[in-house]
């Protein structure tokens, strides 16, 4: 496919932003400026300014002394940047391919893209009336190389709408800085009578680089389209998207719903066609007042399930106010993964020689919980839904630890051999006990000011702490029940000693 750029010229861009920020600034002069050698100067000005012949880089003292009271705003160095990575994002809902180009221009990869406006012409015509609704001055050019959309668009009085292979008939008779050249070399250019590209293109290669260096070349060779140029997007294009143009914008929930199922049957065949599965994704809307909305989800493991990851966007729904209209959808996979038969396998126990039926109900239990797990997890926000693995320590509270993926495999197994409390306290609470036989449990305890006697009792369990975390007493477990039949996990800290206190506690509860 014959590669096609767009490049867009913002005139005025930091003046425009103020002008439509302060529309009283409309009618009437003005320019930025900053110090620079204990001076103002001045760093743009808006159209009516420039056509009094105030320029950027002129003293600001002597700009008003050719207008009478020019009203002058402080710029800020980093204003272009940001608005012109504000724009490129806008402009995304043309391309998936747009960079920025400093200091008021930027580059759109307009490749295949066009036949969505119906050619070339309605394309370009969109652009540029969107943006000069939002008050910008500016212009735009396509060809099949940055360098001569570039050129077109600031130096051109004719046609910006280049026939493919026609850039070198359109550049001729441009000046030499319509080909991106360095101030030193443009002026070096004119000053040989070279006014025109038509004046030395022809010219031996050779001489033209031994007179003007390598550079001069490349510059000249990228907008013919003899050399390759890249370009750096504003927002990484991910190697599975769709996107989907609404002839008229969408304002209902239905719309939305119809254009979500369109985008993931056509991403999701295309995942399983190369045995890939979705692990994260996001749906941006772009809206016609310039306003972007976005939905991002994930999923416990990959899937090409077109139906589940409709639920998971289905439950954010609340959060797009459709009401300026939708009219364009953008479906990106953020991160997908290989599907291997391991990864359908969630938890799975079942060992070697079961029976085939039974294996497959297993996977379709461990599917169901994965898929449940994703709809928990995007209608209450990541990280509220744990799973825990064992631990390889003793003392309760760091016998266990949260998995950092859910399908993590633990290194340790759950000691079962001892009854272990279905809700563990993660601080143990102190409790006072009446003084009890050695190694026996105490008859009864006070937790928080309620008295609980003790029927039924059973242990010591000792369990240590590791000698190489930290030193310490041993603990000796009672499992007890109280009269009204709840049952507790008690220990002692230490040794039975007749002449100490003893240190009790509290630290879980038994179903």
């Amino acid at each position: 496919m014959q590669k096609r750029f767009v490049t867009i010229w913002f005139r005025h861009l930091k003046t425009d932003w103020f002008t439509r920020r302060q529309p009283s600034l409309k009618s009437k002069p003005f320019a930025l400026a900053q110090p620079d050698h204990g001076r103002m100067v001045i760093t743009a000005v808006n159209p009516h300014a420039l056509a009094k012949d105030v320029f950027p880089g002129m003293v600001v003292a002597d700009a008003r002394a050719i207008i009478h009271g020019l009203h002058i705003i402080d710029d800020q160095p980093t204003l272009a940047d940001k608005l012109l990575k504000n724009l490129g994002l806008w402009c995304i809902r043309f391309t998936p391919i747009v960079a920025i180009d400093p200091p008021d221009g930027l580059i759109l990869n307009a490749t295949g893209c066009a036949h969505l406006w119906k050619d070339e012409t309605a394309y370009i015509n969109d652009i540029t009336s969107r943006l000069k609704n939002f008050g910008y001055h500016v212009q735009a050019a396509i060809s099949d190389t940055i360098g001569c959309s570039w050129a077109l668009s600031r130096f051109s009085k004719g046609s910006t709408i280049i026939k493919p292979g026609d850039q070198m008939n359109e550049l001729l008779a441009l000046p030499p800085e319509a080909l991106r050249l360095d101030a030193l070399t443009a002026e070096r250019l004119h000053k040989l009578g070279l006014k025109h590209v038509k004046d030395f293109i022809g010219m031996p290669r050779q001489s033209l680089r031994r007179r003007f260096g390598d550079n001069f070349l490349k510059k000249l060779d990228q907008a013919l389209g003899y050399e390759e140029e890249f370009i750096q997007p504003v927002e990484e294009v991910e190697p599975f998207n769709e996107r989907l143009l609404s002839f008229e914008p969408i304002i209902t929930l239905s719309g939305i719903e119809a254009a979500l199922h369109q985008l993931l049957d056509s991403i999701c065949k295309k995942l399983s066609h190369e045995q890939k599965g979705l692990r994260a994704a996001s749906l941006k809307c772009f809206m016609t007042d310039g306003k972007i909305e976005c939905i991002d989800i994930s999923t416990t493991n990959p899937t090409n399930n077109a139906e589940h990851l409709f639920k998971l966007f289905e439950l954010k729904f609340n959060t797009i106010n459709p009401e300026a209209g939708i009219e364009v959808f953008l479906l990106e996979a953020k991160k997908i993964e290989t599907i291997i038969a391991t990864q359908e396998k969630l938890w799975d126990m079942s060992t070697p020689g079961a029976d085939t039926r039974a294996s497959r109900g297993k996977l379709n239990l461990n599917k169901n919980l994965s898929e449940l797990l994703d709809r928990l997890t995007t209608k209450f926000g990541e990280g509220r839904i744990k799973r825990f693995i064992p631990d390889q320590h003793y003392w309760p509270e760091r016998s266990f630890k949260n998995a950092a993926d859910i399908n993590e495999t633990p290194t340790a197994e759950w000691q079962i051999s001892r009854p272990r409390p279905l809700q563990l306290l993660v601080n143990p609470e102190p409790i006072e006990v009446t003084a009890p036989i050695p190694d026996y449990p105490p008859m009864n305890f006070r937790h928080k000011g309620t008295l609980h006697k003790i029927i039924n009792a059973d242990g010591p369990e000792r369990i240590e702490q590791e000698w190489w975390l930290s030193d310490g007493e041993h603990r000796d477990y009672y499992y007890v029940e109280d009269e009204e039949g709840r049952r507790y996990w008690l220990f002692r800290l230490g040794h039975y000693d007749a002449d100490k206190n003893y240190c009790w506690f509290l630290h879980g509860y038994f179903a």
